[in-house]
C-alpha cells in the first residue's frame, strides 16, 4: 500500500492494519477498523508496499484482510446467497481457503512467515470459533485429512466428539431409563445431553505435533487479538444470531455475547469483543491442549453441560453426564485413509466415524461406469455451468446407492464393524459394477436399497442435520496439504456457552432409536464413549502415476452442509475431474444430488436455476421431472474450499476457488506471470 494512502488513512483505520505478513510486520495482529483504539499502529514497510502476499487484490491494488478499506472483503456486508463472477486465484507456492476473510488471513500469515499447513490450520480454527461460532470452534470436532509432502503419506485425524461414559442407549429420547421416560427437555439438541466431549483442539495438537513447525504458542495470536480487539460481525454470523435468539437466550454468557441487552440481536456490522475467548486460547496457547480438557475450563464446560435450568431461573434444562474424566480421558485419534481410484486419479477421503470419505468412494465407484464426459455443463463461465440432465440424473442415483449403504452400515467401527472386510467391500470395484447395474438411464429409483454385504444386523437410520460446520483447505510452501472439516454439528450447536466458546450439540448425529421398527439395532445408535457418524467429506485427489500407483498431489476440496456434505464435495470432484473446470468453477458449479429419497435437489440460488414457482420454468427441473425425479429447487448453503495444483506453471502453482454461497476467501503468495 502507497505510504502517501496510509498518511491519508482516519487513525482508526490506520492503527487496525493486518500487519503480521502482508504489510511486512513480524509481530502484528489481526483488529478492525472500528476497534482500533485498542490496538498499537505499526509503520508500513517497503515489503508492505512491495509484497501482494496475503492481500486481497481488488481494480486498483492490493487490500489488506481487516483493514477496512474500500475493497476489503472482510468489511461486513448483508449475508448473499450467491456472490456472482468470482474468479479463481493464484499463487506461486503456498494457499488457504477458509469461510471468513479473517481466518484466511490469519492462515496465510503463518504460512508466509514459513509454517506449515498443520500450523495455518491452528490458527485458522482459533479465529474461525471466533468470527464464525455458528459453524465451528473449540466446543466442536473436526476431521482432518494431511498429505506430508516429503513422504507421500496421507494421514487422517479424528477429532469427533464422544458420547459420555456414563450415556445409556436412550440418551437422547429419555431423561430417565427407569424413572422418566419424557424426552430430555426444552428438547434434546438445546439440552445438556446433546453435548459431545469436544475433539477439534486436542486432534489439531495431535496434528501440531506430527506435522507442525511453529511453536505451538504463536499460532493463536490472531485469533487473541480479534477477540479483544474487535471485528465486526458479518452477515452470515448476523444472522445466524438472530435466527437463535431465542435458544440464546437460556444462556446467560451467550446471551449476553451475542444479544444485546434487550434482548435483540447484535447486528450486522457491530463490534463484538469477547474478552473470555481470548482468555482460554491463552491458555490452550500456553498450556497445549490440556488446558481445555483438565483444570478450571474443564470445570467450566462440565458445569455448564450439567446445568438444569436456563438463564430465567425456571426454564428446566435436561442436564447432560459428562464428566471432568470424560474430558480427561478424551483423545484425538488417527485412521486410514479411504483411498480408492477414478479414472485416471486417486481420490482419498475420511473414513468412520465420518461416512463421507465411503459414500463419495462409493458414488465416483458406480460413476466409473459412465461417460460423465459425454454431458458437460452448458453456458460455462466462472460461476460453472448449467448442468445436463443426464448428468444430474446419474449422479443422483449413484449418489442414492451410496447414500443406502451409508444408513445401513456406516457407524464407529470402534463400536460397529463394517461388513465384509471392511472399507474394500464395500468400495470393491466389482461390487461398485454391479450397483451401477441397478440404474436405469431413464428414469429415476427414487429410492434404492442398500447392497446385501454381509450378515451384519443393522436398523436404517435417516440422515440427520449437521448444518453448524465449515471447511478450511490449505497448502503451504513445502507441498503440504490440509483438508479439514469442522463443526459443532447445528447452527450455535447446544446454545450452551463456556468459556467464551459455544458447545456442539454432536451427540444428536446420533439416532436418537437404538432400533429399528424390526427391532434391529441401529449402527449409528448410542453408546458410551463411541462417536456419531458424520457425512463430512474432506478430499485429497492424486494423479495417477505410470504404474497406476499414486502420484503427485493434484486436488483438495471439502465442505459443511450436514448430510449433502456428500452431494456437493462430489459435485466438485466430477466438476473438476470429468469437466475441467478451475478451481473456482468446480467450488461456484450449481450444486445438485441426492440422499436415498425420491427428492433431487438444484441449488435455486444459482444464478443459472430459475427457482420461482419450484423451478416450474426452469429446463433442468423441467427434464428431471419428466425423468421421475421430485426436484427441489430450494437454496443450497454449501460452503466448498478448493486448491488445484495446476501442471501449467504459467498461471502460478496453485489455483483456488471458495464457495460463493459463503463468505469464504482465497489467499497465497504473491504470483507474477
Amino acid at each position: 500500500m502507497p505510504l502517501s494512502l496510509l498518511n491519508r488513512l482516519p487513525t482508526a483505520s490506520l492503527l487496525s492494519l493486518l500487519l503480521l505478513g502482508a504489510c511486512g510486520g513480524s509481530d502484528g495482529r489481526a483488529g478492525d477498523a472500528s476497534a482500533a483504539s485498542a490496538t498499537s499502529a505499526k509503520p508500513a514497510t517497503a515489503a508492505s508496499q512491495s509484497d501482494p502476499s496475503c492481500t486481497a487484490i481488488t481494480a486498483s491494488g492490493s487490500v489488506v484482510v481487516g483493514s477496512g478499506l474500500p475493497g476489503d472483503p472482510a468489511a461486513p456486508e448483508l449475508a448473499s446467497g450467491y456472490r456472482t463472477g468470482m474468479q479463481a486465484v493464484h499463487a506461486k507456492s503456498f494457499m488457504v481457503v477458509a469461510a471468513n476473510p479473517l481466518a484466511s488471513k490469519a492462515g496465510c500469515d503463518v504460512l508466509k512467515m514459513g509454517g506449515t499447513a498443520a500450523d495455518a490450520a491452528v490458527a485458522v480454527q482459533a479465529v474461525l470459533g471466533l468470527v464464525e461460532p455458528q459453524s465451528s470452534g473449540l466446543g466442536g470436532g473436526a476431521f482432518l485429512l494431511h498429505y506430508d509432502a516429503r513422504t507421500g503419506v496421507v494421514q487422517t485425524y479424528d477429532g469427533r466428539e464422544t458420547a459420555p461414559a456414563a450415556a445409556t442407549e436412550n440418551h437422547l429420547r429419555w431423561i430417565d431409563d427407569v424413572n422418566d421416560r419424557t424426552a430430555p427437555r426444552p428438547s434434546a439438541r438445546a439440552s445438556g445431553r446433546s453435548i459431545g466431549t469436544p475433539g477439534a483442539v486436542r486432534m489439531l495438537e495431535l496434528v501440531h505435533q506430527e506435522h507442525g513447525r511453529k511453536p505451538w504458542q504463536s499460532l493463536f495470536d490472531a485469533g487473541i487479538d480479534l477477540a479483544d480487539n474487535g471485528f465486526k460481525i458479518p452477515g452470515r454470523m448476523a444472522d445466524a444470531i438472530a435466527g437463535a435468539r431465542t435458544n440464546l437466550q437460556r444462556d446467560a454468557e451467550a446471551a449476553a455475547t451475542y444479544l444485546n441487552p434487550d434482548g435483540s440481536a447484535k447486528a450486522l456490522g457491530t463490534v463484538l469483543t469477547i474478552p473470555a475467548y481470548a482468555q482460554t486460547l491463552r491458555a490452550i496457547a500456553q498450556g497445549g491442549a490440556d488446558a481445555l480438557y483438565t483444570g478450571p475450563i474443564a470445570q467450566d464446560i462440565v458445569a455448564k453441560i450439567n446445568i438444569t435450568t436456563g438463564a430465567d431461573g425456571t426454564t428446566p434444562i435436561t442436564p447432560g453426564k459428562t464428566t471432568l474424566a470424560d474430558l480427561a480421558n478424551y483423545r484425538a485419534k488417527k485412521r486410514d485413509a479411504v483411498c480408492t481410484t477414478y479414472r485416471s486419479y486417486w481420490v482419498c477421503g475420511m473414513g468412520p466415524p465420518s461416512s463421507g470419505g465411503i459414500a463419495v468412494a462409493q458414488t465416483l465407484g458406480i460413476l466409473e461406469n459412465f461417460d460423465l464426459g459425454q454431458y458437460p455443463p452448458t453456458n460455462v463461465d466462472n460461476d460453472g455451468g448449467r448442468p445436463q440432465a443426464m448428468a444430474v440424473h446419474l449422479v443422483s442415483e449413484a449418489e442414492r446407492l451410496a447414500y443406502a449403504d451409508r444408513d445401513k452400515y456406516v457407524a464407529d467401527t470402534d463400536f460397529q464393524p463394517l461388513p465384509g472386510s471392511g472399507v474394500p467391500t464395500m468400495v470393491d470395484k466389482d461390487y461398485l459394477r454391479s450397483r451401477a447395474g441397478l440404474i436405469n438411464l431413464g428414469t429415476s429409483m427414487h429410492t434404492a436399497q442398500p447392497g446385501n454385504l454381509g450378515p451384519i444386523p443393522a436398523g436404517i437410520m435417516p440422515p440427520s442435520p449437521e448444518n453448524g460446520t465449515t471447511h478450511m483447505t490449505i497448502v503451504d510452501r513445502d507441498g503440504n496439504v490440509v483438508s479439514m472439516t469442522t463443526t459443532v454439528e447445528s447452527g450455535f450447536g447446544s446454545y450452551h456457552m463456556a468459556r467464551g466458546f459455544m458447545l456442539n450439540n454432536q451427540l444428536t448425529d446420533f439416532s436418537a432409536q437404538p432400533v429399528d421398527a424390526g427391532g434391529l439395532p441401529i449402527a449409528n445408535r448410542v453408546q458410551a464413549g463411541k462417536r456419531p457418524r458424520s457425512s463430512m467429506a474432506p478430499t485429497l485427489v492424486f494423479r495417477k502415476a505410470a504404474d497406476g500407483s499414486r502420484g503427485e498431489f493434484m486436488m483438495a476440496t471439502g465442505s459443511p452442509g450436514g448430510s449433502a456434505i456428500i452431494q456437493y464435495v462430489t459435485k466438485t470432484l466430477v466438476s473438476a475431474l470429468d469437466w475441467n473446470f478451475d478451481a473456482q468453477q468446480a467450488t461456484s458449479m450449481v450444486n445438485f444430488g441426492a440422499s436415498n429419497s425420491p427428492t433431487t435437489s438444484i441449488g435455486g440460488e444459482h444464478p443459472k436455476i430459475d427457482a420461482a414457482n419450484n423451478g416450474a420454468n426452469d429446463p433442468l427441473a423441467i427434464e428431471l421431472r419428466a425423468m421421475g425425479h421430485t426436484v427441489n429447487v430450494g437454496s443450497q448453503s454449501s460452503g466448498v474450499g478448493t486448491v488445484i495444483r495446476l501442471q501449467d506453471r504459467n498461471k502460478g502453482m496453485l489455483q483456488g476457488g471458495a464457495d460463493p454461497r459463503r463468505e469464504g476467501l482465497v489467499l497465497g503468495d504473491a504470483f507474477t506471470p
